[in-house]
């Protein structure tokens, strides 16, 4: 197992930059009042594609070497990760395979669709997810990019908070949502070389809470089809992301269900941006854990803004 080290990151960040943005931070003096906290939400939100994912995928796919290029890539992933690998194979002209969830939210398969995505649906679990992968591997002799557990992916999605500790100096802690990891993964690579008095906090959905429960036992517990409205934090931690956050992660917090669309609506309301219910979990973690948090300067990583206008999480409340 290959373990990314910074100047794979710092190599990432320079394959990607013509390919991304490099997100603004803001800030909020409602939700700062709130916390208790001071608070700098990085907006990848913004991002293109609409995600972070973007970086790893850019950095993974501008890296191939030519002779790689004519059977493309292929990936299984929910969402983001697989319009963001479209979106970078597109902008190289090589083919782009995906195993999606017939679940995952129509706006996610219509931007993976419109950046030349080849999409096979799959059951919304772990195992169905990669039998169908296995099968579409196979047939189509794709380069696979894991959406998490790839050493590519991780130096790339280290580039955000590489940004992020050079536009907010003296910060206490960054709050990042936990799915598979790739980019608390990625936040551990980049804070543990350059700032590693900063403290990293992972958040989850309490129903979907196996990492939370890895990090408690000391070893990687993996449910095959949690159910939360936070759809891009399905997906168990793998070996590679499970040793950034063993060895990295000063805790992992959960929210509730309820929380996660709460902190959503909040953010969307008060900071008027639109972001999905993945990104709401660390706000939600953080007002659910004032006093760990309470006078400390905080950032937090929005992860996305892909998100189905016409089914809203707080529509079903």
């Amino acid at each position: 197992m290959y373990i990314p080290t910074l100047d794979d990151m710092k190599t990432a960040r320079e394959r990607v930059t013509p390919y991304i943005h490099r997100t603004p931070v803001l800030t909020s003096e409602f939700l700062n009042d709130l916390t208790g906290a001071e608070l700098f939400f990085k907006c990848e939100n913004f991002q293109k594609a609409g995600a972070f994912k973007v970086r790893g995928a850019c950095n993974a796919v501008f890296g191939l070497p030519e002779d790689m290029l004519e059977k493309g890539v292929a990936t299984h992933s929910s969402g983001n990760h697989a319009l963001s690998l479209s979106y970078a194979a597109g902008r190289r002209g090589i083919p782009c395979h995906v195993v999606m969830p017939r679940t995952a939210p129509q706006a996610k398969k219509d931007a993976v669709r419109g950046y030349g995505g080849i999409i096979t649906e799959c059951e919304p679990s772990t195992t169905s997810r990669e039998e169908v992968f296995a099968k579409v591997e196979a047939e189509t002799g794709a380069e696979f990019v894991h959406p998490y557990n790839d050493p590519r992916v991780i130096a790339g999605q280290a580039t955000c908070s590489a940004e992020l500790i050079e536009q907010v100096e003296g910060l206490d802690a960054v709050v990042a949502p936990i799915g598979g990891g790739g980019m608390i993964s990625g936040t551990c690579l980049t804070l543990s070389n350059l700032a590693p008095e900063v403290k990293i906090y992972a958040a989850e959905p309490l129903n979907a809470d196996d990492a939370a429960r890895s990090f408690k036992a000391g070893h990687i517990i993996a449910d095959d089809a949690p159910d939360t409205v936070a759809d891009g934090l399905k997906v168990p931690l793998k070996e590679l992301t499970w040793h950034f956050v063993q060895n990295h992660v000063t805790d992992i917090l959960t929210a509730t269900e309820d929380e996660i669309v709460d902190a959503m609506r909040l953010i969307w309301k008060r900071m008027k941006i639109v972001m999905e219910p993945s990104s709401a979990v660390p706000l939600a973690t953080i007002l659910k854990n004032k006093d760990t948090f309470a006078g400390k300067r905080v950032g937090i990583i929005i992860t996305g803004g892909n998100v189905d206008l016409d089914s809203l999480p707080w529509m079903e409340k």
